[in-house]
Order: structure tokens, then sequence, then C-alpha cells
């Protein structure tokens, strides 16, 4: 294996796709840590209770709530739109093609902020994301 050297990078530069992919990992272990942190221990019930916040119908719900309620800033919204737009080369799995791609494109959003180093407004997101799943302010959003 060859040594990777990090560097400073322009998240503005990346792929919708990129971004998706490493939005995917960090929202995913941000609500497992709100799992266990919150008394859930046994994996089943982690994974069952983890859909409420990490499928593509919970994300296609939160990020439809982000614009309907003008939460998220230009840049982010720009993120969004470039990883929904960003040509899949998967198929949605038990979801429609529509709620995959708002899914995606919240992904590339989270990741857009983390690689541009913004955790504090991750941190933001995530916690603002898990407030509106317990709360039942996505009731209302129903995505396929």
């Amino acid at each position: 294996m060859r040594k990777l050297i990090e560097s400073k990078l322009d998240a503005n530069v990346l792929s919708g796709q990129t971004l998706a992919y490493y939005g995917d990992a960090v929202y995913e272990v941000f609500i497992r840590r709100h799992l266990i942190k919150a008394g859930i221990v046994k994996p089943q019930v982690l994974q069952r209770e983890a859909t409420h916040y990490v499928s593509a119908k919970a994300q296609a719900a939160l990020i439809t709530k982000m614009q309907d309620d003008n939460y998220l800033a230009e840049a982010e919204l720009t993120a969004f739109k470039r990883g929904r737009n960003a040509k899949t080369y998967t198929k949605a799995k038990n979801t429609s093609l529509r709620t995959y791609q708002l899914s995606t494109g919240f992904e590339a959003m989270i990741g857009y902020l983390a690689l541009d180093d913004q955790d504090d407004r991750v941190s933001e997101i995530c916690k603002w994301c898990i407030e509106k799943v317990e709360d039942g302010s996505l009731d209302g959003y129903d995505f396929e």
C-alpha cells in the first residue's frame, strides 16, 4: 500500500457523488453516537432505530424540510444540488429515484461542510435533524 498524504482541499471542486460518499459516513456516525448515548446498545435495535434518521426516505424528508424552513445557506444549497443532480451509477434500493436523488443531495451537503472543516455547522445540522425526526416534524413528508 502506498503512503497517502493529506492536503488542504477545496470541497467546491469535488463531485456530488464524492461529497455524498463522505457525507453518508459523517451523518451515520453522528446518528449512531446519538443513539448509543441515548442508551440504545443492542445492535439489532440500533439498526432499526437508525433507519428513522438515515434512510433515503428520512434524508429526503429532512432536506425538503430544511428547504421549506429556509434553513440552509447558499453554499449548502449549492452542495445539495450538486449531489442531487449527480449522475448515479447505482440503482436506488426500495425507494424512488427522486427520493434517492434528494437523499444523495442531503449527504453531499453534509460531506461538503465536513470536508470544508465546518464541524460546528455539521453538528448543528445533525442536531436539527435529530430534533425534527424525534418531534414528529417530518410526519407530513412522505417519500417512497
